[in-house]
């Protein structure tokens, strides 16, 4: 049976049940596409291009260098590395000049869209729809064009929670075995954990970051603290690990009461600025009920606040 024809087959199937078979139904069902298309992926005008990378600039030049070494390790092996947008739009690219051609007529290159909506299952545009890892080989794509590559994805999620990116290494190699992708996909999940930390803390410049203690997640668990020990923000990592909301703004609370540090205000004569600020934290910046968690009136909160120079601003 042909590729395009068993692929029509499982996507109808209602026995069908795997992750792929369920991708490849999206693919089909959902965004109406023909696994036997054959028109290489559309590509962005440069004028466009230009404009996606730059909304994303301060990421792709803290990307940049873990993409480099990345490629160090598997570039000799005839791979692509390939850093896309949350669109599924590639931003980046790192391929040898002996391979680049070769690629490029598959699709891999800057600006062409990989996204699941636009070519089926493929590494990044499942990856990005299913917010996973995940290794398609082969003829697991959708469409019969693409069947002779091998793709290993991550995902890397913004310092909002969100996702941010896709991380991709792709072989067109006819020896590419399912154990040397395990191999590269292993890779690719460090190097995509390293660019989520390395941007997180780029995002916090003036705070320190706390690695929480994780010992079931292999992805960033990471909280960044501020001067008065107030939790400032985390990873999506940190807030699945803490109970907290996946994504969005981060409310400020204090470190002491995510992480089971010991928060003991009999020391507060030493540190009353600091206790204040984690009162009101603590309180939402409601003054009176943090007043009240001290055990002293509001106009004598309003006082300390002013001594200290402690405003609703800090919290």
């Amino acid at each position: 049976m042909r590729h395009a024809d068993f692929v029509a087959a499982q996507s109808r199937s209602k026995t069908a049940s795997s992750a792929l078979t369920a991708s490849w139904r999206r693919s089909m069902v959902k965004h109406g596409l023909d696994p036997a298309d054959c028109r290489a992926p559309e590509r962005l005008s440069d004028a466009e291009l230009v404009l996606r990378r730059e909304m994303l600039d301060p990421f792709l030049r803290v990307a940049g260098p873990q993409l480099d070494h990345l490629y160090s390790l598997i570039g000799a092996s005839g791979c692509m590395v390939l850093l896309t947008d949350s669109d599924g739009l590639v931003l980046e690219h790192r391929a040898s000049d002996a391979d680049v051609r070769q690629f490029q007529d598959w699709g891999l290159s800057k600006g062409t869209d990989w996204s699941e909506a636009a070519q089926g299952t493929n590494g990044i545009g499942t990856c990005i729809v299913e917010k996973r890892q995940v290794t398609i080989h082969r003829d697991e794509h959708f469409r019969t064009r693409h069947t002779g590559l091998s793709c290993m994805d991550a995902p890397i999620w913004g310092p909002d929670g969100k996702l941010l990116a896709a991380l991709d290494v792709s072989s067109a190699r006819s020896d590419q075995n399912e154990r040397f992708n395990r191999l590269i996909a292993a890779q690719v999940m460090q190097t995509a954990k390293a660019i989520e930390t390395v941007f997180f803390k780029a995002s916090f410049p003036d705070a320190r970051i706390v690695v929480a203690p994780d010992e079931a997640s292999d992805a960033a668990v990471l909280l960044a603290v501020d001067k008065h020990d107030i939790a400032i923000g985390a990873t999506r990592a940190a807030r699945r690990a803490y109970g907290l909301a996946r994504e969005g703004d981060f409310r400020p609370q204090p470190a002491a009461d995510l992480l089971g540090w010991q928060d003991d205000l009999s020391g507060f004569d030493k540190a009353e600025r600091a206790a204040v600020i984690r009162a009101l934290a603590r309180a939402d910046g409601n003054v009176s009920a943090a007043a009240r968690a001290l055990g002293i009136g509001r106009a004598t909160m309003y006082r300390r606040m002013s001594r200290l120079g402690v405003t609703e601003k800090d919290v």
